[in-house]
């Protein structure tokens, strides 16, 4: 079994973290207490590549839980999968980065980053097989950008023979809240370019374009937006490249390793566990500019790629 090591940090990756967590588990049919209730025999083939089997038929995520304050922390305990997650793979500062890219990459996340490396090291010695590691993230936050790009840095010289990608949400024009975003964002970029090697970009201002547009949805929430990152990026991009075959290999041409990500058809939970309908073909759908996944006045040409369903 080839396993992969979640990583997300700061509020941002936290929040996709615990929603991507939360489809994850309706797959492979684990409740938020980690007991499985499925039906389907083939929910537990792959059910390693994610989760640790704890005792008494327990499935434990094989995540770490990263801020640089307690309160996302704490909103993650408190919700509704967080009971899932190993107590010991919480780790947090106190005094946080103050969306300063910074402060998350030379002092605050700096002093907490040989912690998160030892929860690290102790989830990837208990691989069989480790094909790589995952992270959640934001780049326009101090905690997700400075932080989680020194921790890509770290993770690459301990393990550079594994696999490395980034669920990197970008700041947006739009739906921006702080002056600092584009800085952080373009101090991460050379990060992500040297340390990963395949990073899939999101920004809220595609997903809220797709909430009301295709979804038709009046007031989207961030759970309808954790939703289609967790459901249609990394359940798609990764999970499925992971758990279908393990003979799946990735091939990197130079730096082409930052992917335009396209979603489709777009469901959310509540409508997939109410009602199985028959979907149509995604072939010509996700070759539609409405469900980029990161917002672009055009595009401009088509390159080759690869489509997972």
């Amino acid at each position: 079994m080839r396993e992969i090591v979640h990583v997300q940090m700061g509020q941002c990756g936290n929040q996709v973290g615990s929603k991507f967590w939360e489809v994850i588990s309706h797959e492979h049919g684990v409740d938020a207490q980690g007991k499985y209730q499925g039906t389907n025999p083939l929910q537990l083939e792959r059910i390693n590549v994610y989760y640790n089997e704890a005792s008494g038929g327990n499935y434990v995520p094989r995540a770490v839980l990263v801020d640089l304050e307690p309160g996302t922390m704490d909103a993650v305990r408190s919700g509704a999968y967080g009971g899932l997650f190993r107590p010991d793979n919480f780790i947090f500062g106190q005094s946080g980065a103050g969306n300063n890219w910074a402060k998350g990459h030379y002092t605050e996340g700096a002093e907490l980053m040989e912690d998160v490396l030892d929860v690290i090291r102790k989830e990837a010695e208990s691989c069989d097989c480790l094909q790589g590691f995952q992270l959640t993230h934001s780049l326009g936050g101090g905690t997700g950008s400075g932080a989680g790009t020194l921790l890509l840095r770290k993770v690459r010289e301990e393990y550079p023979d594994r696999i490395i990608s980034s669920f990197s949400v970008l700041p947006s024009p739009k739906v921006s809240e702080v002056v600092l975003e584009p800085y952080n964002a373009t101090l991460s970029l050379h990060q992500l370019l040297e340390n990963t090697d395949m990073t899939f970009t999101i920004d809220n201002e595609a997903l809220y374009n797709i909430c009301f547009r295709t979804l038709r949805l009046a007031s989207p929430s961030y759970s309808d937006l954790n939703h289609l990152i967790s459901a249609k990026t990394a359940r798609n991009a990764v999970v499925t490249s992971s758990e279908v075959k393990e003979e799946t290999e990735f091939f990197f041409l130079g730096y082409l390793a930052v992917l335009l990500t396209l979603a489709g058809p777009v469901t959310l939970l509540r409508d997939l566990l109410r009602v199985r309908r028959r979907r149509p073909s995604p072939v010509p759908i996700l070759l539609r500019p409405v469900y980029v996944i990161v917002s672009s006045p055009a595009i401009g040409a088509y390159i080759p790629y690869q489509q997972l369903f």
